[in-house]
């Protein structure tokens, strides 16, 4: 397995996140080829594909993330993780994982959030492990 920043825009990596991110939110929008290249222009956003040449489909995970700046210092964010199916429980989340948290300390990041539905309790288990903490603060969402 090979974990990859993705930096261009390409009608493949637009089919691989058609297939994938159904799996973490059927109901949400897929990106276009065009929303893509946006995300990808910006220097503070990542996309991370774990990629296994030894199946078909190759990619099977994807994660963005995401560094910003606050009064209290660089922060980062990571969203949009998701394994497919057939290839969990392999640690294809962790690699991924492990790749930002590299990219966010290489950064200078002081601290790296993210959120996880409830139902997601291998990954809960895996970030636990990996070193992140359980706030016990709420996330809000507002959709605009």
């Amino acid at each position: 397995m090979q974990i990859e920043q993705v930096t261009q825009a390409d009608d493949r990596l637009v089919a691989s996140l058609a297939r994938l991110l159904p799996q973490l939110n059927p109901k949400a929008p897929l990106p276009t080829r065009e929303d893509l290249a946006l995300m990808l222009a910006s220097p503070s956003t990542y996309l991370l594909m774990a990629r296994d040449p030894d199946l078909d489909p190759e990619v099977v995970g994807t994660l963005t993330l995401t560094l910003f700046r606050t009064p209290v210092g660089l922060q980062g964010r990571i969203n949009t993780v998701v394994v497919d199916a057939a290839a969990r429980g392999r640690g294809i989340g962790e690699a991924l994982t492990r790749e930002a948290m590299r990219i966010s300390r290489d950064a200078g990041v002081r601290r790296i959030t993210l959120s996880s539905r409830l139902d997601r309790e291998p990954a809960h288990r895996m970030y636990l492990r990996v070193g992140f903490g359980l706030t016990g603060s709420r996330q809000f969402h507002l959709m605009l």
